[in-house]
Parts: C-alpha cells; sequence; structure tokens
C-alpha cells in the first residue's frame, strides 16, 4: 500500500541478476564444451583446442561476446565459422545470445594449440 491506503499491483520489473561466481564458472565450462563441437572442416581438431579462440567474455545479461581467429585469413569458412560458433554458445543453457568477432591480430600460430591438439595432429 502508498501513503494514501491504496494498493496498487504494478508488476515488478526483473533487472538481471549479476552473474555469481559459481554460476560464471559453470558457464564457462559449458561454453567451452559448446566450443569444442566445432571443427575447422579441412583439421580434425575442434576450434577450442586449436587456439581459435582468443576471449570470451559473459555479461550480467548471459550474452556471450567471442573473439576469434582463423589459422589463415584466407581460410574457406571464415564467412560460415563464426555462425557455427554463434550457434553452439547459443544453445548452451543460461545463454541469452552470442556475438563472435574474427579478429587477426595477433596471427594464430601453432604455439596457441593445445597439448591435446599437438597429439592429435602429431606436431611434437
Amino acid at each position: 500500500m502508498n501513503e494514501d491506503g491504496i494498493q496498487r499491483n504494478l508488476p515488478e520489473l526483473e533487472l538481471p541478476k549479476a552473474l555469481s561466481a559459481e554460476e560464471l564458472d559453470r558457464l564457462t565450462e559449458d561454453l567451452v564444451a559448446a566450443l569444442k563441437t566445432v571443427f575447422d572442416p579441412e583439421i580434425p581438431v575442434d576450434i577450442y583446442e586449436l587456439g581459435l579462440i582468443y576471449k570470451i567474455d559473459v555479461d550480467d545479461d548471459r550474452f556471450v561476446n567471442i573473439d576469434m581467429t582463423l589459422t589463415a585469413p584466407g581460410c574457406p569458412v571464415a564467412g560460415e565459422m563464426p555462425g557455427w560458433v554463434e550457434n553452439a554458445v547459443g544453445g548452451v543453457p543460461g545463454v541469452s545470445g552470442a556475438k563472435v568477432s574474427m579478429v587477426f591480430d595477433p596471427p594464430w600460430d601453432q604455439s596457441r594449440m593445445s597439448d591435446e591438439a599437438r597429439v592429435a595432429l602429431d606436431m611434437w
């Protein structure tokens, strides 16, 4: 009731709740798992282990911004890969949406690959 004694039934605004550390950890794990389902068609290793993901940023609205690169700027799937990544991470429970930005600075090189990728590609 307000000061006039009148009760008003106003809908409460639902403000986004800030991400807790636990929720961010869970989302990060789920996002990495989703990224590991996306492969460069010419290389039998997922884009995460290849080191193509440079940044994953999750805001309080659970919107995900990803900076990624390609093994080469002239990659034949350059136009399609961001959509594959957006679809993969956009399907993670709790994510409100995703945007992928292609970056080429710093340029990708083999030092960005994980040990798992090196084993898969026999690049020791």
